[in-house]
């Protein structure tokens, strides 16, 4: 028996449905057919006794019941590798009402080894308007509009801090970023499939009928889209626009494929195991000294995840680096957005130790490309971390423009600043831009002979892009930094940022 054949219904489980209310609507196949074999049936049955045919009837009420447990198992088993769980009925009654969740919040991207594939990756969002994901039926806060809610920068849904513990009951998953090692279903893993989204507003067109999504003024509590974290296709939440059998159809990536790292490159390696047992097994080689003495090499340099690449000519991977301190504070809006179009684990945060250990794990992937989100001391952090690593070859880096001044990204024709441009359109740039040489110098400071005791200060970098300053603009400078490392919330506009310059270098003429 096919699982996905669907039973008989009967005379008031034949209104059409959509898909926000039980997983039986999946199923648009196989039902006029069926409804003629039962009606064959119950003629077949029309010359026989009364008794006889009360206890085909039984038989077949019987028959019907297995056929429609069967088929809400199969659906249910393909919900859930599809990251459409909370199609699913609800089993029990709902809890009661928590403070918030138990487990704690993830915010960042998880690179130890306990990081689990599919964990949202939670913002704190004043966009109160938004209904809870989880929907009326399951929801935990359904009278208090203004209830603190989250919201997950990989795939945007929002829920209520309240429903967090209800969202891991049906468990909904975020797109995976990574894949298992050491599974012997390889096959599997490199296949990327959709990640399906229900969306109470979306924009654009359908991608079955080409007609656009309804768009009401206020909030609809009505799911009108269904939609892909990665590939970004749209469908109207019909049965007619959208079917059971692209749940489990591979994903392009979408427009952008050419620069999102797969999940199946990045793998997580298991922790190698010293016990006592391996030990004692060992002892029976001939070579135990030689052995151990690779296993220590390898317990040292163990990493949580590791790269293994596909070369392509097509590929060119993106590694993206933001810098939040940067200019009008601006790092964090794009930080969220490149986690919305690329995988997660490929933007970092400059701010969470530097852009050194992102750079080993990627500097094997052929093609690779940098974006560096920042101003010029940003750009000029990530060439000084490429000289350490002497990465051959070089990758190039790209720059979008979150400084105050972003001389460099006007050299390199990037632009003065960022003023919110899409970001799919600054990723095409960086795919097609032409690579070109920059000049760097090196710079050695020696101390004067006349006075050795002064200028032992060493400097912090040696290396400098497009110019170098001494006396009173460096002066300046360093006072600007001091100033926002000591106050970040004041230096959140370009505009500000230049006026402190201004205050800042009109106070020494005034003393002079």
């Amino acid at each position: 028996m096919d699982p996905l054949a669907k039973p008989c219904p009967s005379q008031g489980d034949r209104s059409p449905q959509t898909f926000g209310s039980r997983p039986t609507s999946l199923g648009a196949t196989g039902g006029e057919a069926n409804e003629r074999a039962c009606g064959r049936d119950e003629a077949m049955g029309g010359g026989e006794t009364l008794g006889s045919f009360t206890d085909m009837e039984e038989s077949l009420e019987e028959k019907l019941k297995g056929l429609a447990f069967r088929k809400q198992t199969s659906y249910r088993k393909a919900i859930s590798r599809s990251g459409l769980q909370h199609l699913a009925p609800i089993q029990g009654p709902l809890p009661a009402l928590s403070n918030g969740p138990t487990k704690e919040l993830r915010t960042t991207v998880d690179w130890s080894e306990n990081a689990v594939n599919g964990d949202h990756l939670w913002l704190e969002t004043n966009c109160s308007g938004d209904l809870c994901y989880l929907g009326e039926e399951t929801c935990l806060v359904k009278i208090a509009k203004s209830a603190p809610r989250r919201k997950c920068a990989a795939c945007k849904i929002v829920v209520h801090t309240a429903c967090m513990e209800q969202l891991e009951k049906i468990n909904f998953r975020c797109k995976p970023t990574f894949r298992e090692g050491g599974s012997r279903c390889l096959r599997d893993q490199n296949i990327l499939r959709h990640h399906w989204v229900h969306r109470r507003r979306q924009e654009g067109k359908c991608r079955q009928c080409g007609k656009s999504f309804q768009q009401k003024f206020f909030h609809s509590k009505e799911i009108v889209a269904i939609s892909c974290s990665w590939c970004k296709q749209a469908f109207h939440n019909k049965v007619t626009c959208f079917m059971l059998h692209q749940i489990e159809e591979p994903c392009s990536l979408g427009a952008h494929a050419g620069v999102i790292v797969p999940p199946s490159w990045i793998i997580k390696v298991r922790k190698p195991q010293s016990s006592f047992k391996n030990s004692s097994r060992r002892k029976k080689r001939t070579s135990f000294k030689r052995r151990t003495s690779k296993k220590g090499t390898d317990e040292s340099k163990w990493r949580p995840f590791m790269l293994k690449p596909l070369p392509s000519p097509l590929m060119k991977p993106v590694l993206v680096f933001v810098n939040p301190k940067s200019g009008g504070n601006q790092g964090t809006k794009v930080l969220q957005m490149f986690m919305w179009i690329l995988n997660p684990r490929q933007v970092f945060d400059l701010s969470q130790g530097g852009p050194r250990e992102a750079l080993e794990l990627y500097r094997k992937v052929p093609n690779l490309r940098i974006l560096a989100c920042g101003g010029d001391g940003t750009v000029g952090w990530i060439l000084s971390a490429l000289d350490e690593l002497q990465m051959n070859p070089q990758p190039p880096v790209a720059v979008l423009p979150l400084g105050t001044g972003n001389d460099l990204a006007r050299t390199l024709n990037w632009g003065g600043g960022y003023t919110d441009e899409p970001v799919s359109k600054i990723l095409c740039h960086v795919e097609d831009g032409t690579v070109v040489q920059l000049d760097r110098w090196n710079l050695q400071v020696e101390s004067s002979p006349t006075h050795p005791e002064e200028g032992t200060q060493k400097l912090p970098l040696n290396v400098f892009n497009n110019y170098f300053s001494l006396g009173f603009d460096a002066h300046v400078t360093l006072e600007f930094h001091e100033s926002r490392e000591a106050n970040p919330e004041k230096f959140n506009s370009r505009f500000r940022n230049k006026m402190f310059y201004a205050g800042v270098s009109r106070v020494p003429c005034l003393i002079v």
